[in-house]
């Protein structure tokens, strides 16, 4: 069993910042990586990127350069910084944590939306 809440979202201006928090608790599978995912309203789940043990990041192309993943081992919490926010960048923001027995556990989301 594992427990996943996202924090941190909120309503900010085109071109702010803000940081997300995923914290994790139970039986996470450390070594596996840890994904942000992100879902617009009507769209489907997008994947915005990942952080491995090794404290390897990928991105998606429409993050990169923009969003910085981190992860804090000691509290099991990853965290999203992002960057020059844009309008599309609105959405809900969850986070995908891996377990011991292989399965994913998903939070239930905060909310990012980005005003013009």
């Amino acid at each position: 069993q594992v427990n996943v809440v996202e924090s941190g979202g909120g309503l900010v201006p085109a071109g702010g910042s803000l940081r997300l928090s995923c914290a994790a608790s139970g039986n996470i599978f450390t070594i596996r990586p840890m994904h942000w995912f992100r879902q617009a309203p009507g769209n489907q789940r997008e994947w915005v990127g990942s952080i491995a043990d090794s404290d390897h990041t990928n991105y998606a192309e429409s993050v990169l350069g923009r969003f910085t993943i981190s992860r804090e081992n000691a509290k099991n919490t990853m965290y999203l910084q992002m960057e020059s926010l844009k309008p599309e960048d609105t959405a809900v923001y969850y986070c995908r944590i891996t377990a011991s027995n292989g399965m994913d556990y998903w939070g239930k989301g905060t909310l990012v939306t980005v005003s013009s």
